[in-house]
């Protein structure tokens, strides 16, 4: 009925909302990550960045690789789900890492940043880029490559397996 569609999504409209991100992994053919600097705050991030309303994290993840590098590539896979819960500081969110690939010297190539927003990229050895992140994005990124090596998703909270203290 109508009258229960209507009244179901008012009561949805009142529950919680939690800030949602995408970010994806990809390597060049030497097994170097990607990664980025933003203009607009310290340390190196994954490609990525909000969700919108109404759009998936998928969808999200796919029009900042888009917008950032240029590139019209799909993650192929979810690599992990990280659930942070509010501080002083932050509202509470759901992360979401994807794998997205190798990239191709042609691509690589072509990357184009959007200057106000990223000043460069690096392709580096995975170590070496996990040095540049903040740490959090570090200790999550860290999750991603053993989920890569893997075949495997990950649930985390807090950057970390909740049965795995």
């Amino acid at each position: 009925r109508m009258a229960d569609r209507v009244d179901r999504k008012a009561y949805q409209q009142t529950l919680p909302k939690k800030r949602i991100s995408a970010g994806c992994l990809f390597f060049d053919t030497s097994r170097r990550l990607l990664i980025v600097n933003p203009t607009y705050k310290d340390g190196w991030e994954i490609p990525g960045g909000t969700v919108n309303a109404n759009e998936s994290p998928m969808a999200g993840c796919t029009r900042e690789i888009k917008e950032e590098l240029g590139l019209d590539r799909r993650p192929m896979w979810l690599l992990t789900v990280d659930f942070t819960g509010e501080t002083s500081r932050r509202t509470e969110s759901l992360n979401f890492i994807f794998y997205g690939g190798l990239l191709s010297e042609a691509e690589i190539a072509a990357i184009n940043l959007p200057e106000k927003e990223l000043s460069e990229f690096r392709l580096l050895p995975t170590q070496e880029a996990l040095q540049l992140l903040k740490r959090r994005l570090r200790r999550r990124v860290k999750r991603c490559l053993a989920a890569l090596s893997a075949g495997t998703t990950l649930y985390l909270e807090e950057q970390r397996p909740p049965w795995i203290s």
